[in-house]
């Protein structure tokens, strides 16, 4: 009788712990779409070091429009790629995050232009969802995992890590070199939202870190119809090949399991320069090609 009563028990676990992964990957692709975007950063509180001429950020608040689409949409993998539409014509690839479950390789950024492989144990990961986030050229970013949270009508996910300096800041400022961020996504009725509270420091190695300043950050993604995104939709199926040579190049460094350090500029011009300038039909050996002059090995 126990072992029957041990086993219904077993079977009723399985059975939550299958509809919970599914819940959260309908979440994660519930940010699929199109949407108009709402970007605000204010810096909130600085503590500049002694006799240093700090200035504070000033606060950002930028409007726009993006369409967000699945590349890889399963119950234990979500990719998404983000591409901004300005002007209703031009298209940027932006940023991808995925989420991967119960994902023990994990990428960590060092604050010297590298991420260093830092794995976790099963049981470090049971029930989470990892994301990856990565820059426009799809070099990792940060990366962190945690539990998709569902309580008093909220549905959210939130994790700390350190990342490098969002585009908005290092074109500005070289006084830190790490934003720590507290990220917050959650669905909502009309979208979803990316609330941040993050932490400029200065990390030298050998020494403690310093907190430069607090920044608040909040994002926020208002659905709209797709057929706004109909210029997005077009320039993906275009160069959707070419990018995935570039998610493969990345995706062989990661299998190798080590820490990948890589190059701000090569020849003064950073790698998303000589992505983007790519044609459609260039080769996997183009590609890697060069990515290789990037990574430091």
């Amino acid at each position: 009788m126990k072992k029957l009563l041990h086993l219904g028990f077993l079977l009723l676990a399985i059975v939550v712990s299958t509809a919970q992964t599914k819940k959260d990957a309908q979440m994660i692709e519930s940010m699929c779409g199109c949407y108009e975007v709402q970007f605000e950063f204010a810096e909130t509180f600085n503590y500049p070091q002694k006799g240093s001429d700090y200035k504070p950020s000033e606060t950002k608040y930028e409007r726009a429009l993006e369409w967000i689409t699945p590349i890889i949409a399963n119950e234990q993998k979500i990719s998404l790629q983000h591409l901004l539409i300005i002007n209703d014509q031009m298209i940027i690839k932006h940023w991808r995050q995925d989420w991967t479950f119960e994902n023990q390789n994990i990428w960590h950024y060092n604050g010297f232009n590298g991420v260093d492989y830092t794995p976790k144990t099963k049981e470090q990961v049971r029930g989470q969802w990892a994301q990856q986030v990565f820059e426009v050229d799809d070099t990792p970013r940060y990366m962190e995992s945690a539990t998709w949270v569902y309580v008093d009508g909220r549905s959210y996910w939130q994790n700390t890590v350190d990342a490098p300096l969002p585009r908005r800041e290092y074109s500005k400022r070289t006084d830190y070199n790490i934003l720590k961020r507290t990220n917050t996504h959650e669905i909502t009725p009309t979208g979803w939202i990316h609330n941040q509270d993050n932490s400029k420091i200065i990390r030298t190695k050998g020494a403690n870190d310093y907190i430069l300043a607090k920044e608040k950050g909040l994002n926020t993604y208002t659905k709209v119809d797709d057929s706004r995104c109909i210029a997005a939709q077009e320039y993906w199926r275009k160069h959707e090949n070419l990018w995935a040579k570039v998610r493969h190049k990345w995706e062989v460094e990661s299998a190798k399991k080590q820490s990948i350090n890589y190059h701000k500029t090569v020849d003064g011009k950073p790698l998303y320069s000589y992505l983007f300038n790519l044609p459609v039909d260039a080769t996997q050996q183009q590609v890697d090609t060069i990515i290789d002059k990037f990574i430091i090995r």
